[in-house]
Order: C-alpha cells, then structure tokens, then sequence
C-alpha cells in the first residue's frame, strides 16, 4: 500500500514539474514577444509623428512609455528566476506567471493604441485625394448656389418673412463656408508641403467640414420649398377637420372646458391669413393644429363625465369626515392600550392615517372628487379594520379568570359597540388600579 501512495505522489510530482517547466518557456516566449512588439511599435511612432505630428500621436507614445517601464519589472522578474539565489518552484511559478500577464498585456495595449491612428494615418495618406474632393465637392455646390437664391426668392413671394427666417440667409452663408473651405485646402497644401503636419492635417479637416456644412444649407433650402408646400396641403385638413370638430363639438356636454375650447379654435380660425397673403403656414398650422387637439380632449373628457358623473362633492366630504372620526375612534382606542396593541392594529391605523394625508395633497379640482372619495372610503376602512384588530388584542389580553380581585364567569353575549367599549373600560379600569398601586 505505501508503494501505491509513493507512485502516485511521484506521478503528480512529475505534472507538476512538467506545469513549471511549461509556465518557463511561455515566460520566456511571451517576454521576447513584447521586446519585440516594443521595437517594432517604436519605428511605428516615429513614422505616425512624421505623419500626423506631436498631437494625435500622444496616446501611443504615453502607452509605449508606460509598456517599457512595466517591461522592466518583466526582466526583473526573469532575472530573479536565473540568478545564482535558489528559489522555491512557488516563486518561480508566481514570477512566471506574472511576466506572462506583463507582457500580455503590454501587447494589448500597444495593439490598440496603434488600431486607433489607422483610421488617421491612413487619412493623412490620402490627403491629396481628399483635398481635391474637397475643392471639386466646393465648385459642384458653387454651380447650385444661385437655383438656392432663385428658391429663396421665389419663396419670398409666397411666405412671410418669419416664415423665411429660417433659409432667407442660407446661400450667403454656403458661399462664405465654400470660400473657407477652399481657404483652408490651400492652407492644408502649404503646411504640408513646409513639414508642418499638425497644422496641414487641422486645416484639411476643416476644409471637410466646412464643404459638408455647405452642402447641408444648400440642401436645407430645397427641403425647406418641400416642408412648406406640405404644410399647406396639412393646413387645408386640418382647417376642415376643425369645422367639422366645432360641428360636432356642439352636440357634446356644454362644460366650461368645452366652451372654452371652441372660442379658442373660433379664435384661431378666424386669425388664419386671407388668400392671397404672405403666410407663414408653419405657425398657422402649430396654433391650428394645439387648438384642435385642445378641443378634441375637452370634448372627449366632457363625455366621458357624461358617461360617469362625477361624485357629489357633499358626499365626498362628508367621507372624508367618516373616515376621521374613524381614525380618531382608533387612534384613542390604540393609544390608551398601547401595551395590550400589536402590530396588525398599528399597521392599519397608520396606513389610514397615511392616506388620509394624501387626500390633502390632491389638487382642488372636479378632477380629483373620484380620487378623493376612493381614499376617504379606503381610509375608513382602514380604520375600521385597526379597531377591529385593536379590540381583538385587547380582548386576548385581558385576564379570562378574573385576575387582579376581578371575578370570574363568562362574556356576555353581543359585540361591534358593546365589546369595543368594554375593551376600553377595562383597560381604563386597570390602569387605574395598577396606576393607585405603584402610586401608593
């Protein structure tokens, strides 16, 4: 039997010796790896500074000073594991280990560092091309300009002028965003070609967007005609759909809100620009459109109250004032037996008292009397039920034997009223007597 044990203990020896020799020579791999990457990513930075400058390369060469410091504590490391100082295979297993995880994660970062200047250096390289894009993309949106002015023009005999606020300016700002744009490529080209990359690079991205807010204008004033033309068509519906909404508006319960509503889409109605005058039907269309819907919910709530009324507003308070005295018949109740009362009791008695306190927090509206008579009634309930558990502890409490001089003999018969008063009798009467004894 000790041979089987000394076999098998020599067997997981020599796995975990071939584990440790395993862990060195990833070691070793992984720290001649990030030597290398570290050299290669060095000759990468002095390419990508000529390329884009100081500036955008500033990630990369922080994270390539940082890879080369903690690279040290790899070395470190490795030293430690081959110097002339015996070590224990724990320590060399945890050295190992931690070089690998060093330079795992030196790579990493180098690879992602370097990933995020592809997108520019590969921008920069083709900086010829993307600044005679921008020069031929600036005379393409040049040649619209004056359709864009002719548009504007047009539209100035059809819609007001604070209609037009929003394009009457637009061809004059494309022009001048054009003329930048076609600046700042002749800047890009010169700083370029005097070695200035940050500056070159700067300018051509401000070149680039300067053509795209350009085209967006230009645009902008054709979809401007489009969007006006079909808030008219818009306008016309919902011109209709109101007179027929006031038609119908009539028929509905004449309330307040609903009167009120009707005189405000009359209102807007009539304000609405003769034919043949400037109109801005953007506005005309909002002021329409927020009356209509004003009218639209007024005339469905008014029928909705017709459909169920609203409640009395003497029934509600006179709820409200049940559920008050019931809390306050409870309170009393529970507050002269606090020793006898149990957690039940005291649960409901505050939740009534909490809801009662949200009954005074409800708006003073016809909207709130449903709400209002719910809570009330749902606080008297509560209510109702805290007396009722609060006489069910006093009642268990009370002594059954007629303790402390009292006599003996069964309950009458009978409850509601009766018990609750008796409850609070008797506890009155204890406590008296209990109160004369410690008192004397």
């Amino acid at each position: 039997m000790a041979g089987f044990w000394g076999k098998r203990k020599r067997e997981q020896q020599a796995e975990l010796d071939a584990h440790d020799a395993d862990l060195a020579r990833r070691a070793g791999i992984a720290l001649v790896g990030a030597d290398e990457r570290i050299r290669v990513t060095r000759d990468e930075l002095a390419f990508a500074v000529a390329e884009l400058g100081e500036g955008l390369t500033k990630d990369l060469r922080a994270a390539l000073d940082a890879v080369t410091e903690h690279l040290g504590e790899a070395y470190h490391l490795h030293q430690l594991n081959h110097d002339e100082i015996p070590d224990t295979p724990e320590e060399l297993r945890t050295r190992n280990a931690r070089i690998i995880q060093l330079c795992e994660w030196a790579e990493q970062l180098l690879d992602e560092r370097t990933e995020a200047l592809a997108a520019d250096i590969a921008r920069v390289r083709r900086a010829p091309e993307i600044l005679a894009q921008v020069r031929a993309d600036a005379e393409r949106l040049r040649e619209r300009l004056p359709h864009a002015r002719s548009t504007i023009e047009r539209m100035g005999a059809r819609y007001s002028d604070a209609a037009l606020r929003q394009i009457v300016q637009s061809a004059d700002e494309a022009d001048q965003l054009l003329s930048f744009a076609l600046h700042s490529a002749d800047v890009s080209t010169r700083r370029r070609e005097a070695g200035r990359t940050e500056e070159a690079n700067l300018a051509l991205e401000t070149a680039t967007e300067a053509v795209r807010r350009s085209a967006t204008i230009i645009d902008g004033v054709e979809d401007w005609e489009i969007e006006a033309l079909r808030a008219e068509s818009t306008l016309a519906d919902v011109i209709a759909d109101s007179r027929d909404d006031l038609v119908q508006a009539r028929t509905a319960p004449q309330t307040p809100a609903v009167v009120e509503a009707m005189a405000t889409l009359q209102r807007a109605l009539a304000a609405l620009p003769p034919a043949g005058t400037k109109t801005d039907p953007f506005e005309d269309l909002s002021q329409l459109r927020e009356a209509n819907t004003a009218l639209d919910a007024a005339v469905d709530k008014a029928r909705e109250r017709a459909a169920r009324p609203l409640p009395d507003p003497a029934h509600v308070r006179h709820a409200v004032d049940d559920a008050d005295r019931q809390i306050a018949v409870a309170r009393n109740v529970i507050a002269g037996h606090r020793g006898w009362i149990g957690a039940d009791a005291r649960t409901r008695l505050a939740e009534a008292e909490r809801v009662r306190t949200d009954i005074n927090a409800l708006p003073d509206e016809d909207d709130s009397l449903e709400k209002a008579l719910h809570m009330a009634r749902r606080a008297g309930s509560l209510a109702s039920e805290a007396l009722h558990l609060a006489q069910r502890d006093i009642d268990s409490s009370r002594p059954q034997d007629g303790g402390w001089g009292g006599q003996g003999g069964g309950r009458r018969g009978g409850g509601g009223m009766g018990d609750m008063m008796g409850g609070v009798l008797g506890g009155l009467v204890i406590g008296g007597l209990l109160g004369d004894i410690f008192d004397g």
